[in-house]
């Protein structure tokens, strides 16, 4: 036993309601949509371990309870392919539950015709098929889950999900509000020291004045009041920051249901000095009294 386990003796009993502990298990068909739903738990917070043995689930939700932090949300998704698998996943739940776990049994299930296509797009055999056809896999599979999708406490049909509403489906249950929400660096920087190569969008703001040609400014920077109220008494400017916040706040939405959760809006001056830090300081304002979750990021600030 290990180290982390060594708190724990055979008959103890966790508390983990008091120490914050989220157990999910995800299990079912194989082509369901395992995979992705294991993405989108990893999108929200949790610690995912795939392809775990069944045997091992109760040390799982132990290690993870020991161990505390982010470990504390941890999902373990099971895969009939395992050796170790077993029919009697009520059993190994009943476990958990003994111990004073409280896990959440997601079983993602599909249509056979569904599943038949996606196994035929990608070009694979069903794990379970053997020298029959994958619908003799899909019916053996399903024989051999059939308690465990009766105990699941929710069923997800991707039948009809795309990738993206599948992600949304699981964010809703499991992620609450704050993990579905689009997060936005506006990010500053110079031209002359290369475009930033994960900007989404880039925006420029040379068409304004310099600051470095004003003497009183040119040793300051767009973070001091001096340097961005020039820049953004600029004409245009106001009207330049109003135009790009009202597109991203248009766009946000979209961005968030086609499962993009980070988006990067460079805004580029000469030297990422003076006007492109007071633009992305002010955008950022901006976006914040859209209730946007945005924060800025200096590139190239300090580099002349």
């Amino acid at each position: 036993m290990t180290e982390a386990m060594s708190e724990f003796g055979s008959g103890d009993v966790v508390d983990p309601d008091e120490a914050g502990t989220d157990l999910v298990v995800v299990t079912g068909l194989s082509g369901g949509g395992r995979s992705t739903v294991a993405r989108a738990l990893e999108n929200v917070g949790f610690y995912v371990v795939d392809n775990l043995p069944q045997a091992l689930m109760l040390e799982m939700a132990e290690l993870a309870f020991a161990a505390g932090g982010a470990a504390r949300r941890t999902a373990m998704v099971l895969d009939v392919r395992s050796r170790a698998f077993s029919t009697d996943l009520a059993g190994a739940v009943r476990a958990l539950k003994e111990r004073g776990f409280s896990p959440r049994v997601v079983f993602v299930d599909a249509d056979d015709e569904v599943l038949i296509r996606r196994f035929e797009s990608v070009r694979r055999s069903h794990p379970l098929q053997g020298d029959g056809r994958l619908a003799d896999g899909i019916a053996a599979e399903r024989k051999l889950l059939a308690e465990a999708r009766e105990q699941a406490d929710v069923i997800i049909d991707t039948s009809h999900l795309n990738v993206n509403q599948l992600r949304r489906r699981v964010e809703e249950l499991f992620g609450g509000e704050d993990a579905r929400k689009l997060r936005i660096t506006v990010l500053s920087f110079g031209f002359k020291y290369g475009l930033p190569p994960d900007a989404d969008y880039v925006l420029d703001a040379r068409f304004l004045p310099n600051p470095f040609w004003v003497p009183e400014l040119r040793e300051h920077t767009g973070l001091e009041e001096g340097v961005s109220s020039y820049v953004l008494g600029q004409e245009g400017a106001t009207d330049f920051v109003a135009t790009y916040a009202g597109l991203i706040a248009a766009t946000a939405p979209g961005f968030e249901r086609e499962g993009k959760r980070y988006l990067t809006v460079a805004i580029g001056c000469t030297g990422g000095k003076h006007r492109s830090v007071a633009i992305a300081e002010e955008l950022t304002s901006r976006l914040s009294g859209m209730r946007l979750s945005a924060h800025t990021s200096h590139r190239d600030l300090g580099r002349e």
